[in-house]
């Protein structure tokens, strides 16, 4: 009977042990996967702000027809920022450096604006015009990515931060993930670039 019941036992600690590897293992999968999405959606969203910077390029050097000195500074501004392209060397890979990435083309932007408005004939140019669809294409790109970062971020630190995956996500040293967030207040400072647009 003794012996019967430390068989009990012994077989009960296997079949936890063993469903205690198996979770780890499996927590440990949907860490990675969730960190390697999370770093593919910043990766995405990258591409998409260096395609931006290059459409405001491409509209600062439609601008220096009319304003030369203002495009020129624009262009040298966007091109300090990591490359003669205007695409940019230094990997934006985290939350931080894609905010700054957006508030530098919020900035851009705005400057550009200021332009447009002093030469309206800038705004009937058709480069400027397919320069102008391209940039709000893009835009609606990095929007959407940036979503898909946020979702992902979302159930990558619903994991670190819950009971038991967090003991896993501790000891694998996952950490949670910033968010992707926009300043309102500097949101409210931007120009608003339709409106522009239609005068």
């Amino acid at each position: 009977m003794v012996a019967l019941i430390l068989l009990v036992l012994v077989l009960l600690i296997v079949f936890v042990a063993i469903a205690v590897v198996i979770y780890f293992i499996s927590t440990q999968r949907s860490l990675v996967s969730l960190d390697e999405m999370c770093k593919n959606a910043l990766s995405q969203i990258e591409v998409q702000l260096n395609s931006r910077f290059d459409a405001v390029v491409a509209l600062a050097k439609t601008a220096a027809k009319y304003a030369a000195h203002e495009s020129e500074t624009i262009i040298q501004t966007v091109q300090a920022r990591g490359g003669n392209t205007g695409a940019g060397n230094a990997a934006a890979d985290n939350a931080a450096a894609i905010n700054q990435q957006s508030d530098l083309l919020g900035q851009m932007m705005g400057k550009l604006n200021v332009v447009f408005e002093r030469y309206p004939e800038l705004k009937a140019d058709n480069l400027y015009l397919e320069v102008q669809e391209g940039q709000k294409q893009y835009e609606e790109n990095v929007r959407i990515s940036r979503m898909v970062y946020n979702d992902t971020a979302t159930k990558m630190n619903r994991m670190v931060r819950q009971w038991p995956s967090s003991i896993v996500a501790s000891m694998l040293h996952f950490d949670v993930k910033e968010y992707l967030t926009i300043d309102e207040e500097k949101k409210k400072a931007y120009p608003d670039l339709d409106e522009a647009f239609k005068k």
